[in-house]
């Protein structure tokens, strides 16, 4: 079964040709295709997509703005930035805001397949970028009493495999569980962390983790 994705882009050449990469032989299919904010705000809602790529900066609503309203509605969708540069003040912004991680519009089309692939564990972003994002929550929004040991058991280990950067897979492998399981686990853990994405959930868990407890393990780095 392919991934359904949505393109919200206003350059009208940059939309259609990654709507035609996004093929069912390589695991995605492009279900809407969106060239403003307003359309994206007004329609995604109604039919989530498992994955969103979002241009930066659009005409009139910001890309990043976007996400920020959308991820609170739209929870299970994934986001991912499209931006001409790396712009590491916009991407970290848009990384806060719930995105998952960024591609650059110059991206080949094999590069692009495999970093759609790489998102169903979270995509990659340069280490810099993911310092700022991890001082950003450290600075403005300090850890509430006892959020970690809210999770479970089985929540807290795999929080700490997500922060040591495991993909779900990954994940599934280490924990032997499904990958349905890893996705339950993940949904709970942003409700209980008042997160809205890895970034968001990795960066709390990093400024807020207590020393171990009995049956929290801890994990290996993924080879």
């Amino acid at each position: 079964m392919s991934v359904p994705v949505s393109v919200v882009e206003d350059d009208t050449a940059v939309r259609k040709m990654l709507s035609e990469w996004l093929s069912p032989q390589d695991g995605f299919h492009c279900v809407s295709q969106h060239a403003n904010g307003e359309d994206a705000l007004r329609l995604l809602p109604g039919q989530p997509p498992a994955l969103v790529l979002m241009d930066i900066q659009l005409p009139d609503i910001t890309g990043i703005e976007c996400v920020r309203r959308l991820k609170p509605v739209m929870p299970q969708t994934q986001f991912i930035m499209l931006t001409i540069y790396e712009d590491s003040d916009r991407i970290f912004a848009a990384l806060a805001a719930g995105a998952i991680g960024y591609l650059l519009k110059q991206t080949e089309y094999s590069q692009l397949i495999r970093s759609l692939k790489v998102s169903e564990g979270g995509a990659p972003m340069s280490g810099h970028i993911a310092r700022k994002v991890v001082q950003f929550f450290r600075q403005s929004e300090p850890p509430r009493g006892g959020e970690l040991d809210g999770l479970s058991v089985r929540e807290y280990q795999v929080l700490e495999l997500l922060a040591r950067g495991y993909l779900y897979k990954e994940i599934t492998e280490a924990l032997g569980i499904s990958m349905s399981t890893v996705n339950a686990h993940i949904v709970r853990i942003y409700e209980k962390l008042h997160v809205h994405s890895r970034t968001q959930a990795v960066a709390k868990f990093m400024h807020s983790r207590p020393a171990p407890a009995g049956g929290r393990n801890h994990f290996p780095a993924p080879s």
